[in-house]
């Protein structure tokens, strides 16, 4: 058994990846997930992100495989995990999403596992996310 694991976890519901070109993903993808809903530009106003506050415009497509739903997301501007992976040429599975009913919970137990909240946005009593990664 891990010492140091996150407890229950429920399943993963979204896999997302981050992609330098949104519709060719698509056409790519499209053979092994089906056919892919493509969002108007997602704009995203005062997220924290790596302790400031800042904006960002993404470019998404969403696909069912069962119960799991894949994410293609482009970055087009601003300041998000999706634009640092971008500029880093890491292109590829980017985030693993749980929806979960207590948010606070999860960041604390995961941050007893070394991780860090990089980007959070609280919308509202029912919407909030968290990306989280490990310093290495």
């Amino acid at each position: 058994m891990i010492d140091n694991a996150i407890p229950n976890l429920p399943h993963i519901d979204q896999i997302g990846f981050v992609v330098f070109d949104l519709k060719a993903s698509v056409r790519n993808y499209e053979p092994l997930f089906g056919e892919f809903d493509i969002w108007e530009p997602t704009i995203i106003k005062a997220a924290d992100y790596r302790g400031k506050l800042a904006d960002c415009t993404l470019l998404i497509a969403t696909a069912h495989t069962g119960e799991l739903e894949i994410e293609l997301i482009q970055a087009l501007d601003g300041y998000s995990p999706h634009l640092e992976a971008t500029e880093r040429g890491r292109f590829g599975m980017h985030h693993l999403r749980y929806r979960i009913n207590d948010i606070q919970v999860y960041i604390d137990a995961a941050k007893s596992c070394d991780y860090e909240v990089i980007w959070y946005k609280d919308w509202d009593e029912t919407t909030k996310f968290a990306y989280l990664e490990r310093p290495e």
